[in-house]
Formats: structure tokens, C-alpha cells, sequence
């Protein structure tokens, strides 16, 4: 494992993602400042309160927007001296790949990422993820309670019962109705704030991972979501781990994940943009 920054890349982003805050990051912060990266995890705008003050009141989580959330970022991002590596897990990956399509970052890793418009693809085991939520059309303005049961199938479904809800107990917040129902209907939406021209060119290297027991993303999808950028030269890499399920930033083996996701995006960064685009075939 390198031990320090590989050219002029110094700041690491990390976006989390629904039914999280940015507490879901707390090793990987810790891992990668210890090598030597400046590493930032801002929350959802609103969303900086600590998990226990965000069930006691959701109203900051129903009031989240997917085209809000990644603006936020957005002005993070611009506003530091030179482009980070950018880090999203789940629905952050998607907001990863729009940031992205927006022209920034040296390099860029959605973990697990939800799917950006254009995959068609919605499998059972993430209709039953989301179930608590989608269910009820009124949820689309609310911020709907996680039980340790929904938590268990969605994210801790590789985990011991007890391991899961002692996670839940650290990390689970309610989900973001309007940002998720965003997400699900994405491509009947016009106008989704999910719409990623996948075809550019001109932007920083992706590597998407998938997890082969993830319940919310299954590989399947990830796999959909990276062959949407086939028609794009830029580098694209997909790369799974068998028997991860979608909380891979927190469960056992974490640190493979990390360690992967960082040495690949630092590799990327360092090579001159121009020698990441393929001259005829898309590398992926």
C-alpha cells in the first residue's frame, strides 16, 4: 500500500448516501488522512447533525434534493485549489458520476453506486430495499423511518443479526423519500437531476465497484451503469467483490474496499488526462 499522494492530488471527497450521514465514513476519513491525503466528508446540506439528532428530527432529511445535494458538493469542490479525488457510496455515487459529467475531479470511485438515468434495470431484492419508502406515493415529501429490519435485508444482509443492528444503532438515519423516488423513475423523469451524459470525453477517470450480495445495487446494475459509458474514450473501470453486501464502507473487509478505491483513483489521477482517453476502443 502507498504510503503517500501520488502526483498533485492532495484531498480526498467522500459523498455519502441515503439512509446514511457522512459518520458512515468514519475509518475511511481516518485511513486515508493516515496516508498522508486531506480527507472531507461533508454531510448532505442540512444533514450536519449528528445521527441521533437527525431521528429525533428528519426534517432536514425530507427536505433533500438530488439536484440540491449535488450543488452542494459541486461548490465544495470548486472551491479548493486543485480537483480531489471524489468518493460516493450508494446514492453519493450517483451524485459522484454527476459531479463528474460537471467536469471535476482528478478521479473518481461511486461504491456501489446508484444507477444513473438510462439503466433500466430494477431488481426485486432493490424493490424490497426500498420498500418502506416506495410503498406510499405520499413518502416522497417525507423522511421514512429505517427499522433494524429493513436495515438487515438492505444493508447488513452478510452481517451477524447482532453486528446489524448494532451498525444500524451507529449509522442508519431515515431515507430521503423525494431523493430515492428521484432515483426509481429517473428515466421516465425528462428532466431527472439523474441525467449523466455518459459519452463525454473530456472528464476525469470513473471506477465503479460492485458488491456480489449487495441487496440495494446488485452487481448487475453497477454492471448496467458502467456499460452506459462504453461510447465515452475516458477511462471507465468496473470491478466487483464477491460477497460484499451495501454496507461495504462499514462491514468486515472494509479496508480492501478502501484501499483498492484510493490506489486505483491516484494511479488515474497522476496520468496526464490526456493519456486516460482511449484512441478507439473504450477502456473499461
Amino acid at each position: 500500500m502507498s504510503s503517500a499522494p501520488l502526483g498533485d492530488v492532495d484531498t480526498v471527497v467522500l459523498v455519502h448516501g441515503l439512509w446514511m450521514t457522512s459518520r458512515s465514513w468514519e475509518r475511511w476519513v481516518d485511513r486515508y488522512a493516515a496516508r498522508g491525503l486531506r480527507v472531507l466528508a461533508p454531510a448532505w446540506p442540512g444533514m450536519e447533525g449528528e445521527v441521533e439528532d437527525l431521528r429525533a428530527d428528519p426534517t432536514p432529511i425530507a427536505e433533500q434534493r438530488l439536484g440540491d445535494i449535488a450543488d452542494n458538493y459541486e461548490g465544495i469542490i470548486r472551491g479548493l485549489p486543485r480537483p480531489p479525488i471524489i468518493m460516493g457510496h450508494s446514492f453519493g455515487g450517483l451524485v459522484t458520476q454527476i459531479l463528474v459529467d460537471r467536469g471535476l475531479g482528478a478521479a473518481a470511485v461511486g461504491i456501489h453506486p446508484a444507477p444513473v438515468k438510462g439503466v433500466a434495470k430494477l431488481p426485486l431484492s432493490t424493490l424490497r430495499s426500498a420498500f418502506s419508502i416506495l410503498r406510499n406515493p405520499a413518502n416522497r415529501h417525507r423522511a421514512v423511518p429505517f427499522t433494524q429490519d429493513d436495515f438487515h435485508y438492505a444493508f447488513g444482509n452478510t452481517m451477524s443479526r447482532a453486528d446489524s443492528d448494532r451498525a444500524w444503532e451507529r449509522y442508519a438515519v431515515p431515507g430521503a423519500g423525494h431523493v430515492l423516488f428521484e432515483g426509481a423513475f429517473a428515466n421516465l423523469d425528462p428532466h431527472s437531476a439523474a441525467d449523466v451524459y455518459t459519452r463525454r470525453d473530456d472528464r476525469a477517470p470513473l471506477l465503479l465497484i460492485a458488491g456480489g450480495a449487495d441487496h440495494v445495487v446488485p452487481p448487475g446494475v453497477v454492471r448496467s451503469n458502467a456499460a452506459l459509458y462504453t461510447k465515452s474514450r475516458a477511462l471507465t473501470a468496473y470491478h466487483p467483490f464477491p460477497g460484499r453486501s451495501h454496507f461495504t464502507v462499514g462491514e468486515d473487509g472494509w479496508e480492501e474496499v478502501a484501499d483498492y478505491a484510493l490506489d486505483w483513483a491516484l494511479e488515474a489521477a497522476a496520468i496526464p488526462r490526456e493519456q486516460t482517453i482511449a484512441s478507439e476502443n473504450p477502456r473499461r
